[in-house]
């Protein structure tokens, strides 16, 4: 199966990024290269570098085919290991960071990388192909910590029903496939819930962020992404959901933060200075004519901040 990679709001990153042909930038999450290539492009051959990453190996081996003969290299890892990989590179710190969220179009459209509620396949959801797979939570997690992944990172109003569905079909028999999870999951949940829209989407996007530690990962990335900007540098981050969206939002908010006295002091006295600046006062988020082209794109959000200078501690 082809690596497809359609680059969600691309204009928009690369506005975002400000490129400048002999800077130096990161791509967190290359997939199948469709935002490198992009950024690759704009950079000088001799003078500009792009230095990129991404846990899944299929798409390490895809993206540096092709990427042959641009100004990049690609490397296998998390964007949150981004000083590590920095190093290995030999790059100290970058002037723009790109950090593209969520699962690929190959990973859900690959039905045997066990994504996709779509088709029946092996539990897998595996980013990166070795470790806790979707088997392994779905089938060894007690009823309380399977209702609180489907409460907290699929905000499944109606987590104990299915959670207690998945407990006792496995009392019967391992559940192995992502056919039988999405039947459990709509034999738990109302008809009415099952007419409305597809009942399995939170499920399994729940069971998606628990098996690849996706907040964890992002919540450490936020803070070392930003401190591998240069002074004037930009990290740009596309989410696909409300609470990666919050978390993003958050921490960007933390950045921009200045003076932290308490609200009754009549006046500063911690001289606290922001770090960084947002550019743009809301999201980008996509065109109509780039929705008719990809409705993956309809639930992508695209923040942006510029560093001002380094972090100070809270």
């Amino acid at each position: 199966m082809e690596f497809k990679h359609i680059p969600v709001l691309a204009d928009e990153c690369m506005e975002g990024l400000a490129i400048k042909p002999d800077g130096v930038y990161f791509d967190g999450t290359v997939g199948g290269a469709g935002h490198s290539t992009l950024i690759a492009r704009r950079l000088d051959p001799e003078r500009g570098r792009l230095i990129c990453a991404d846990r899944d190996p299929e798409a390490v081996a895809v993206s540096r085919e092709r990427l042959k003969g641009l100004p990049a290299e690609v490397f296998e890892g998390n964007y949150d290991e981004i000083e590590s990989i920095l190093q290995r590179a030999g790059v100290s710190k970058v002037d723009g960071i790109l950090l593209d969220l969520g699962v690929s179009s190959y990973q859900l459209d690959n039905a045997e990388r066990g994504f996709s509620y779509h088709a029946d396949a092996k539990l897998d959801m595996r980013m990166s192909s070795s470790g806790l797979s979707a088997y392994d939570v779905v089938n060894t997690y007690d009823k309380s910590r399977l209702m609180k992944i489907l409460f907290d990172y699929g905000e499944e109003k109606f987590a104990p029903r299915i959670a207690q569905a998945i407990v006792k079909r496995r009392e019967e028999k391992p559940i192995e496939t992502t056919g039988e999870l999405a039947d459990i999951v709509r034999s738990a949940v109302p008809q009415k819930a099952r007419r409305d829209k597809n009942p399995c989407k939170k499920t399994f996007q729940a069971i998606r962020i628990e098996v690849n530690d996706e907040f964890g990962h992002l919540d450490s990335a936020l803070d070392s992404c930003f401190d591998q900007l240069k002074v004037g540098g930009r990290l740009c981050v596309i989410t696909f959901h409300s609470l990666e969206d919050r978390l993003v939002k958050r921490r960007f908010r933390t950045f921009c933060q200045g003076c932290v006295c308490p609200p009754d002091f009549p006046q500063c006295v911690c001289g606290r200075t922001p770090s960084a600046e947002l550019v743009g006062r809301k999201p980008k988020e996509a065109s109509e004519s780039e929705l008719e082209q990809n409705p993956r794109s309809r639930s992508a959000k695209l923040r942006v901040v510029e560093k001002l200078k380094e972090r100070e501690p809270l």
